[in-house]
């Protein structure tokens, strides 16, 4: 009978190996000692120093000796991402808002830039000059390697991250454009990476945020449109072409309030951005922080704007309970002005969630904003972009 034959690692690739998975710990935990990184490795001290050793010469980390204490003995240098070395460009796209940041090792972000836009008048030819006027305005030649990883976008629409593709992105009015490829052609030899907004949020919290102990997340952001990112097992769920997580147009109440795709009470016209001030007799675009005034005057106890937050907590309790049912997650993260619902109407959607879920599916379910707050998709975006170098630091 043949043997089915498998060629052994070579050395440089275990050394590869090792390599990443040193500067995983650092980008995603932030410094640590050499000592930590041992144990977590299960590598020998000389091991892990040598892997230190190389990644210092490639500008990616630096170690510095802690000072004060008193323990015995010579204390473990403390590694973490250089400062001012290689840097990722993250782009996050909201219908009236466009932000371009460096971000650097360890998700910092070291400068960034915002264009504010009108809704429905960013066509993807323009967005790619923001682009290119953003990264120009970063000033990213002047950090100290110069080393761009490459460029990562939040669009809030359905993506084929495989190719850049954004299939439909609504309150864009885009559809079928291959953006991946236009960028591209203006960043020659960049990597860059397409996702959806809120696939790169739960991915961002996953990796330093309030997901990061939990396999089972969704990610619910509100903006203009509300859109929902999954994380199954530790693992995205994106759907066969980046349609999953879309659930801004499902309909909570077939009688419900008109919307602009046609249907009638979709989630998006009961807590999208646009909904929330209609409802509060506030018309016009939800730029310019029209959404935060509302907010802002709920929190000072105006009624017209705290009956808004106590309409609002119901259907968003609703789309909840859904998620609950049909994904089973063990945390709940809302996102964008959903965020500020929970925060000033917390007791009505946990009730209203409650009412609406089947059986066991709200036991032990926390729901929380994001720890990264209003940068989560912006930062996984940057995470992405990422992604070839912490696969092969060299």
């Amino acid at each position: 009978m043949a043997r089915h034959r498998t060629a052994a690692a070579r050395p440089d690739e275990i050394r590869q190996h090792n390599l990443s998975l040193v500067l995983r710990h650092i980008h995603g935990d932030g410094a640590l000692t050499r000592a930590e990184l041992t144990q977590r490795l299960g590598l020998s001290r000389s091991t892990v120093g040598g892997l230190v050793s190389e990644l210092t010469r490639l500008g990616l980390v630096e170690e510095r000796v802690p000072t004060g204490g008193a323990g015995v003995g010579r204390p473990s240098h403390v590694v973490g991402p250089r400062r001012g070395g290689p840097f990722a460009v993250g782009v996050d796209i909201d219908v009236t808002r466009v932000t371009v940041a460096a971000v650097g090792l360890g998700g910092e972000i070291r400068a960034r830039q915002v264009f504010d836009t009108e809704a429905g008048t960013l066509r993807p030819e323009h967005l790619v000059e923001l682009i290119e006027a953003g990264i120009r305005a970063l000033g990213c030649s002047g950090h100290a390697d110069g080393r761009q990883c490459g460029i990562g976008v939040s669009v809030p629409g359905t993506v084929d991250i495989s190719t850049g593709r954004v299939g439909v992105a609504p309150n864009l009015g885009w559809e079928c454009v291959q953006l991946g490829e236009l960028i591209v052609r203006s960043a020659p030899g960049v990597p860059v990476v397409v996702g959806n907004d809120a696939d790169l949020a739960v991915l961002a919290e996953h990796q330093r945020g309030a997901a990061k102990e939990s396999d089972d997340v969704v990610f619910l952001l509100g903006r203009i449109g509300v859109g929902a990112g999954i994380m199954s097992g530790g693992v995205p769920l994106r759907g066969r072409d980046g349609h999953a997580g879309e659930i801004g147009h499902n309909v909570l109440d077939p009688s419900g309030p008109p919307c602009h795709c046609g249907k009638r009470g979709c989630i998006e016209a009961f807590i999208g951005d646009a909904a929330l001030l209609a409802t509060a007799g506030r018309p016009g675009s939800p730029a310019g922080g029209a959404v935060a005034s509302l907010f802002a005057d709920a929190r000072a106890g105006h009624e017209p704007a705290a009956h808004v937050v106590r309409a609002a907590a119901e259907p968003l309790g609703r789309t909840i309970a859904n998620l609950l049912n049909t994904l089973n997650p063990e945390r709940v993260i809302l996102g964008g002005s959903l965020a500020a619902l929970l925060e000033l109407a917390r007791d009505d959607v946990q009730a209203s969630v409650e009412r609406y879920t089947f059986g066991s599916a709200t036991r032990g379910v926390q729901l929380v904003v994001p720890a990264l707050g209003e940068d989560a998709s912006l930062l996984g975006a940057a995470e992405v972009a990422f992604a070839d170098l912490l696969s092969d630091p060299r």
